[in-house]
């Protein structure tokens, strides 16, 4: 049974519709990845699963229960984090507290400290800054933080929203290379990426949307190696992504 299905779904913001019948799944300790182009609808669908926008039909099912008209932190509450794009931090709180503001819905103070080691063990970076101040890091560690923070609820899933958006390519390297730390360590995980070709390579599979509607799947390196996919969104035979801007 997959953890997480999306059932033809169909949603938007307001009176303007965005998902036109988006259906994909993620087993348990899968790494799927979303592409396209922008305007595709990568964003939004996170935004659909997570509540945050008009639902107008479908399903979203996760963990054999259905999301929808659940409100967010009730989705938060049943193990589905969501880390959104622009390494969303609160700026004016040491790393101690962003991480804290992550575990809101746990009351038990001791599984709140265990699961900050829990990160401070993965990202040894945010430990030795526990008390620095969020705004004054770099955009990797604010990724990393961010990441962390999604994290403190020992999640059974993590939706990782433009990872690597605005990051250096030695930063990209290390989020990317932390990802699949996390995905050897049993998460399962999906995101949306406009580094699509590093998205694939680390990938078990992936879709790919367009003008919010499925339009390729397969294994991430088989959607890599596909001439059609590699001619139409990864910028022809250098695999570079012909997109920039998130949607």
């Amino acid at each position: 049974m997959p953890l997480l299905e999306l059932r033809a779904v169909q949603a938007g913001y307001g009176p303007i519709q965005i998902l036109h019948g988006v259906s994909l799944h993620v087993d348990p300790g899968e790494v799927v990845a979303v592409i396209g182009p922008n305007g595709a609808g990568k964003s939004t669908t996170f935004k659909a699963v997570m509540g945050f926008i008009n639902f107008l039909g479908g399903d979203v099912v996760f963990d054999g229960q259905s999301l929808v008209g659940l409100p967010p932190d009730r989705i938060l509450g049943r193990g589905l984090a969501y880390v959104p794009q622009g390494r969303v931090v609160f700026t004016q709180m040491t790393v101690r507290e962003n991480l804290e503001m992550g575990a809101y819905l746990e009351r038990d103070g001791a599984k709140v400290r265990e699961a900050i080691d829990y990160v401070f063990t993965l990202f040894p970076r945010l430990g030795e800054r526990r008390r620095q101040l969020a705004g004054s890091m770099s955009g990797g560690e604010q990724q990393m933080l961010a990441m962390g923070r999604g994290l403190m609820m020992r999640p059974k899933m993590m939706m990782l929203d433009e990872p690597s958006l605005g990051l250096s390519p030695r930063l990209v390297d290390e989020v990317f290379d932390k990802i699949g730390e996390l995905a050897r360590g049993g998460l399962t995980t999906m995101l949306v990426e406009q580094n699509a070709a590093r998205a694939l390579e680390i990938s078990d599979r992936a879709y790919v949307l367009e003008l919010g509607r499925n339009r390729f799947e397969g294994g991430g390196r088989d959607l890599l190696a596909n001439p059609e996919v590699r001619r139409m969104y990864l910028g022809g035979g250098d695999g570079a992504p012909t997109w920039r801007t998130p949607t």
